[in-house]
């Protein structure tokens, strides 16, 4: 199996790039590749915990809690998720915070990289 890495570039509200991200990484590690996932700008309030789920509105904090426990790498930039107001202490327990160097060696050794989102 190959390394598949993901670069959410998650844009204001109405977005669904981040669902896409999700499924697409969900459906990855299903059949056995190994995942890196990049939160970038909004996309980084994935890696905020104590996310509350409504009935009729996406949450997606179980869903990325178990790609990391599966064995994703969901590592949200460091740089966005400060400026957001999410500190270390927020964060949910393994997911990483890295600056984008990370990403770029991430790509570097993938053999597929898909930037999605940007709009």
């Amino acid at each position: 199996m190959g390394k598949l890495t993901i670069g959410c570039f998650s844009s204001l509200v109405g977005s669904m790039t981040l669902d896409f991200a999700v499924k697409l990484a969900e459906a990855a590690r299903k059949k056995g590749h190994d995942v890196d996932m990049w939160l970038s700008g909004n996309g980084t309030m994935l890696s905020k915990k104590g996310q509350r789920s409504f009935k009729d509105y996406s949450s997606l904090e179980k869903t990325i809690t178990g790609l990391v426990e599966g064995g994703a790498n969901v590592t949200a930039c460091e740089a966005c998720a400060e400026s957001r107001g999410y500190h270390k202490e927020d964060v949910i327990s393994s997911f990483g915070r890295k600056s984008m160097d990370w990403y770029l060696a991430s790509c570097f050794s993938a053999d597929r990289v898909l930037h999605i989102g940007g709009e």
